[in-house]
Order: structure tokens, then sequence, then C-alpha cells
């Protein structure tokens, strides 16, 4: 905040600070503890000049290097001053802590404008830092999800079956923390193989990935149901099928409870290639299952 304080401004600090106390001592010690380490106040005769004198010289350099913060910050805490029951036992004690009462009062007056606007310029800072971090983490995400589609692309002209399988779960992994999803990698349970498993939203989802060159039918989804049906309630599946799923096992299992989602590679590929998010696709999946019944629904379907 750079614009500096008006002269009636400096000129109620002025008398706010020379009436706030009433010995040189105790003034000192209150200014040491406002002002920063690098404003040196010892140098100042403090025996020879008044205490008026002492406020003024102080206030009129400030305002001189400039330094409006630093004053508004000696305003700020001159204002936090409730009562001055340390002036009362003072000769006319009553009388100087009325005037002190008064001059702060006065001083509140006009740096409550100067305050609004500090205020201001910080939340303005504020989101202009939030807006650059939230581009920084999403520049991040860019170059993370760009890796993790050329891991795919690579993946896609592997001839090796069963590695390619394992490098499928490792990479949806890797997409699960990417959107900090809370992921488990591939684990094992009462001798049931898991691929993994996240949470989206308050649910807890367990996640099967298959890369085979025939379509996933309804064994192969039976035996995932089992898996799934073991967990909570809320517990449901995503089952991820590279080549997609036959028409067989969707019917099969979309005319019964439930308890898991589908998605093929061109989802998947949807998510790499930024047409969608993720967590976006999953909860859209999820509605149209709860609304429509339809457990498959490519991306490229949906509406």
């Amino acid at each position: 905040m750079n614009k500096q304080l008006t002269p009636a401004a400096l000129f109620a600090l002025k008398e706010a600070l020379i009436h706030i106390y009433w010995y040189k001592k105790d003034l000192k010690s209150f200014l040491l503890k406002s002002l920063p380490k690098n404003i040196n106040i010892s140098k100042i005769d403090w025996d020879a000049l008044t205490k008026r004198d002492i406020c003024i010289l102080i206030i009129d350099k400030l305002f001189e290097l400039n330094n409006t913060e630093i004053l508004l910050q000696l305003a700020n805490d001159i204002c936090q001053f409730r009562n001055f029951d340390h002036l009362k036992h003072l000769e006319d004690g009553d009388n100087k802590a009325s005037k002190a009462l008064s001059t702060v009062k006065q001083l509140k007056e006009f740096i409550i404008p100067y305050q609004e606007k500090q205020r201001a310029e910080e939340e303005r800072q504020k989101r202009i830092k939030l807006a650059e971090e939230r581009l920084h983490l999403f520049k991040s995400y860019q170059e993370e999800l760009a890796s993790l589609r050329q891991e795919f692309y690579s993946l896609v002209t592997s001839q090796d079956n069963q590695q390619r399988g394992f490098k499928l779960e490792n990479l949806m992994n890797k997409l699960f923390i990417l959107n900090d999803l809370d992921p488990k990698a591939s684990f094992k349970i009462m001798g049931q193989q898991i691929d993994g498993a996240f949470t989206l939203d308050g649910t807890e989802f367990l996640f099967e990935a298959k890369w085979t060159k025939s379509l996933i039918n309804s064994s192969d989804l039976a035996v995932f149901k089992e898996k799934i049906k073991t967990k909570l309630e809320n517990t449901l599946g995503l089952f991820l099928s590279i080549d997609g799923f036959s028409e067989e096992g969707v019917n099969a299992f979309q005319s019964s409870d439930k308890v898991m989602i589908l998605m093929d590679g061109s989802d998947l590929l949807a998510i790499l290639e930024e047409r969608i998010s993720f967590t976006e696709l999953v909860s859209r999946k999820k509605q149209i299952a709860s609304r429509e019944g339809k457990i498959y629904v490519p991306f490229s379907q949906m509406r």
C-alpha cells in the first residue's frame, strides 16, 4: 500500500502517540515493541527532548522515508488500547485518561479507511497467490497426465500381455494418486486378489483392471462382484477392461443389484487426453447407473 497518510491523519497519529503514555520510558518501551527492529529509536536524545518532540520526530522521519506500512502498523497498535487505567493514578489522571481516549478515537476515524484499503490489498495479494498456486498445480497435473498418456501409448504397442496388465495397474494407481483419491495398490485379502482401491466423494471403490484380447464376460464380472460383496455395503466396484465388455456380461449385471460400474479403454483415453477428468467420469458413470440403471456407458455415449 503506497498511498501516504494525509496531514490530518499524521496529526491524529502524533496526538494519540503523545497522550497514550505519560512517562517517556513507557512510551519508549511501547515503541520498541511496535516498530520494526531496523527503526533505531535509541539514537534519539530521550533525556533532552520532550515527549511531544520525540513523537513528532519519529513520525515525521517515517513519513519522510515513505514508511506508510510502519506508520499504519503503529496506528493499529495504538488503536488496540481500550482503556487508560494506567494514567488514572497520576495527578489529574482522569483528564489524562480522557484525553488519551479522545485522541485514540480520533485516530481511529482517520485510520479506518486506510485499514480497509490495506485489507483489500492483502485480499488481492492472497487471490493472486492462490491463482498462481492453482496455475502451478494445474501445470503439474497436466505434466503428470502427459507422462501417463505416453506411458499408456507405449503399453498399447507392447507385446508382453502379462507385463502390460501389471503396468496398467501401476498406471491406474498413479492416476488415483494424481487425483488425491487415497489409493491402495494391488493387495490380497483372504485369498482374494484386488487390483486396487480408492475413495471418491466418501465412497469406497474396489478396482479391477483387465487387458485381454477377448471381451470381459459375465463370469469375470461375477468374480469381481463377489469381491465387492464381502466389503461394507457402501463399497462399489470400478472394472476397467481396455477392450470392453460382452453384451451378455453387461446385461447380466445390469439387471441385478448394481454394485459396480464399468469403463473401457476409450474412457481411459478420454481421461489421459484431458477430455474429462477421472473423478468426473466416475461420478457421471455412478450417476447414470443410479438414475438410468446402466452400468456401462462409455464417455463417447454420455449426454
